[in-house]
C-alpha cells in the first residue's frame, strides 16, 4: 500500500510537474465569456495572461466538483492505495467542501487538508507532503503534519498594478486611478485562508524594500523546509530584480531560489507584474 496525493491547479503546480512528483492533477476550469479551458491544462500561464492583457473581460474559476473527487478517490483505493487531497483555502473555492463532501465514507483511507493558502503558498504545503512522504510516512501522518505545520507558511506578494483588483470590485475606479498615478504598489498576503491586504509603497523600489522588510519580520525563512519565489505576467524581470535586491534574506543561505509563474486562479485578481515569496517562517 502506497500514498497517492492529490492537488488542484490553483498550486499553480503544472500538469507536467505534478506527474514528475507522482501527483494527482485535478484542473480548475476557467470560464472566460463563452470560452471554457482547464487550467494548465489548455491553458498555460503565459498564455492566460496574453489573454488577461488584451481581454476586457475578467475569468471566472469554478471549482472542482465532489463527482470528479469521488472518481479519483475510487480509482486510488481500487488499486489498493491511500489518498491525500490537498487543497486552495476553502475561503477562497468550494473546492475543499467538494473533497470532503467525497471522501465522507473513506475516513479511514482519505484524507483532506485544506491548505488554508493558495498559489505558491498552497505549493509548498505539497511539496512538504511529497517530502514527507518520500520519508515513508503514511496519509493520515502526512495529514497531521500538514494540518501542524500549515500556519507557519507566509505568503507575500508585491502587485504591480491596481487595475485587476478595480476591475474585480475589490477597489473603487477612483481609489485605482489615483493609486497608478502616484505608483502605489499593494503588498498582499494570504492570513487564515483570505487575501488580505498588508501595507502600499511608493514605487516598485520602496516596495521591494517593504517586502523584504515584512519577511524579516514575519520571523524569516525556514531554510529547512520548502520555500519559494514567483512572478505574474509574461516575463520575470521584477522577480529577478527583487531577487537582487533582498540578497541580505538569501545569502549564505541558499544558492538555489526557485520561481514560477503564477497562474490564473490568483492572477485574475492581481493581473500581470506581481512578485511573490513564500516560506514557512522560523
Amino acid at each position: 500500500m502506497s500514498v497517492r496525493i492529490a492537488i488542484d491547479s490553483a498550486s499553480d503546480i503544472t500538469k507536467k510537474e505534478a506527474e514528475q512528483k507522482n501527483l494527482i492533477f485535478l484542473p480548475m476550469e476557467i470560464q472566460w465569456g463563452k470560452e471554457h479551458y482547464l487550467d494548465g491544462v489548455d491553458l498555460t500561464a503565459k498564455e492566460f495572461f496574453q489573454k488577461l492583457i488584451e481581454s476586457d473581460v475578467l475569468p471566472k474559476t469554478s471549482q472542482i466538483t465532489p463527482y470528479r473527487f469521488e472518481e479519483v478517490i475510487t480509482e486510488v483505493l481500487e488499486q489498493g492505495d491511500d489518498l491525500l487531497i490537498i487543497t486552495i483555502s476553502s475561503k477562497l473555492s468550494g473546492t475543499y467542501f467538494s473533497a470532503v463532501q467525497a471522501a465522507a465514507d473513506y475516513s479511514d483511507r482519505v484524507f483532506v487538508v485544506d491548505s488554508k493558502n493558495a498559489c505558491i503558498g498552497e505549493r509548498l504545503l505539497i511539496e512538504y507532503a511529497v517530502r514527507l512522504r518520500e520519508q515513508g510516512l503514511g496519509a493520515a501522518e502526512i495529514a497531521d503534519a500538514l494540518e501542524s505545520n500549515k500556519e507557519n507558511i507566509c505568503l507575500l506578494a508585491l502587485l504591480g498594478t491596481l487595475e485587476y483588483l478595480k476591475k474585480g470590485g475589490r477597489i473603487s475606479p477612483l481609489v485605482a486611478f489615483a493609486g497608478e498615478k502616484l505608483g502605489i504598489k499593494p503588498v498582499i498576503s494570504v492570513v487564515d485562508g483570505e487575501v488580505k491586504l498588508l501595507g502600499k509603497a511608493r514605487g516598485s523600489k520602496v516596495g521591494n524594500n517593504l517586502l523584504m522588510k515584512m519577511v524579516q519580520e514575519a520571523g524569516g525563512i525556514d531554510f529547512s523546509m520548502p520555500y519559494t519565489t514567483a512572478y505574474s505576467g509574461l516575463d520575470d524581470f521584477m522577480l529577478k530584480k527583487y531577487i537582487s535586491d533582498s540578497e541580505v534574506l538569501w545569502n549564505g543561505q541558499t544558492e538555489d531560489i526557485p520561481s514560477f509563474p503564477i497562474g490564473s486562479t490568483i492572477g485574475t485578481h492581481i493581473g500581470p507584474g506581481a512578485i511573490a515569496v513564500a516560506f514557512f517562517k522560523k
